[in-house]
C-alpha cells in the first residue's frame, strides 16, 4: 500500500491546533509473560504525525491504552501540553479497527454523538456534523443507516466522529487493516488531507511497514515493549525497518 499523496514539510506542517506528547519513563508490565512497554521515552510535537510499527506482542495496544488514559502507567508520566494524562481526555479521540458504530443512529447521529456530550447547541451541532461528513467525504449522507454503509464509509464515519469533537491528538488503531487495497489507500489518502488542513498531532499505529513510511512523518519500531528505533521516515524503508524488528 501506498499513500500518493505528497507529504508534507516539518514546516509546512507547523501545528495550529495540535498538541504537544510526552512520555517520560512510561512503565507498564502485565507479568506472566506478556512484555507491556516500557520504560519509554518519547515526544510528539503538536501537529506531527507519527506511526508506530510492531509485530504483534510489541506493545503497540498498550501504549495505545496508555495514550488514550484507558490505563495508568505503573511507572514514568505521559504529558498533553503541559497536563499529565490521569485518564480518557477531551483534548483526544480514538479511531478503532473496527468503526463500532450505533446501528440505532444515523450517520449524522453517530457523528453528533461526542458533541451532544458536550452539550453543544443543536444548530451547531448539525453544522458541525455535516461539516465535519464533507471533510470526510460523506457530504449528504447524514441521513443514511449504517447497514447501507461500505466498509470503507462506516471508518470514514468513525473519523467523522472522532473529528467533531475537535481534538488536538488523533489516535488511529490499525484503522484501515480490515480494508481492500484501493479503499485502504484512498482513506489514506484522505486522512494524509484532513491532518494537513487540520493540524491535529497524530498518533497511528500499525504492522503494516509500507503504510508507517507512506503516512508518517516519523516511525517509531517496538519490540518487546521497548523502542528499538525511532526515525524520519524519509530516512527509512522497508527493508531497515523489517530487519529492527526481527532483531
Amino acid at each position: 500500500m501506498t499513500a500518493t499523496m505528497t507529504r508534507p514539510t516539518a514546516d509546512a506542517s507547523a501545528a495550529t491546533q495540535g498538541i504537544r506528547l510526552t512520555l517520560d519513563g512510561v512503565t507498564y508490565r502485565y507479568g506472566r509473560g506478556h512484555a507491556g512497554v516500557g520504560p519509554l521515552d518519547l515526544r510528539v510535537d503538536a501537529g506531527e504525525f507519527l506511526c508506530v510499527v510492531g509485530p504483534s506482542g510489541s506493545g503497540k495496544s498498550t501504549l495505545l491504552s496508555l495514550l488514550a488514559g484507558f490505563l495508568r502507567p505503573q511507572a514514568g508520566q505521559i504529558r498533553l501540553g503541559d497536563t499529565p494524562v490521569r485518564g480518557p481526555d477531551p483534548r483526544l479521540t480514538l479511531v478503532q479497527q473496527e468503526a463500532a458504530l450505533f446501528p440505532w443512529r444515523t450517520v449524522a447521529g453517530n457523528v453528533a454523538f461526542g458533541l451532544e456530550r458536550q452539550r453543544l447547541p443543536r444548530a451547531e451541532r448539525d453544522t458541525r456534523v455535516e461539516d465535519t461528513l464533507r471533510l470526510v467525504g460523506l457530504g449528504g449522507y447524514g441521513p443514511r443507516r449504517v447497514h447501507e454503509l461500505s466498509g470503507g464509509q462506516r471508518q470514514r464515519v468513525s473519523l467523522a466522529r472522532a473529528l467533531a469533537v475537535r481534538p488536538r491528538l488523533l489516535l488511529l488503531d490499525e484503522p484501515f487493516s480490515a480494508l481492500d487495497d484501493r479503499t485502504r489507500t484512498v482513506l489514506s489518502d484522505e486522512l494524509l488531507s484532513i491532518w494537513w488542513s487540520q493540524k491535529v498531532t497524530v498518533v497511528f499505529v500499525t504492522h503494516n511497514l509500507e503504510e508507517a513510511l507512506a503516512l508518517g512523518q516519523r516511525v517509531v519500531a517496538l519490540r518487546g515493549g521497548e523502542m528499538v528505533l525511532d526515525g524520519a521516515a524519509r530516512e527509512l524503508n522497508v527493508a531497515r525497518l523489517r530487519e529492527t524488528l526481527e532483531g
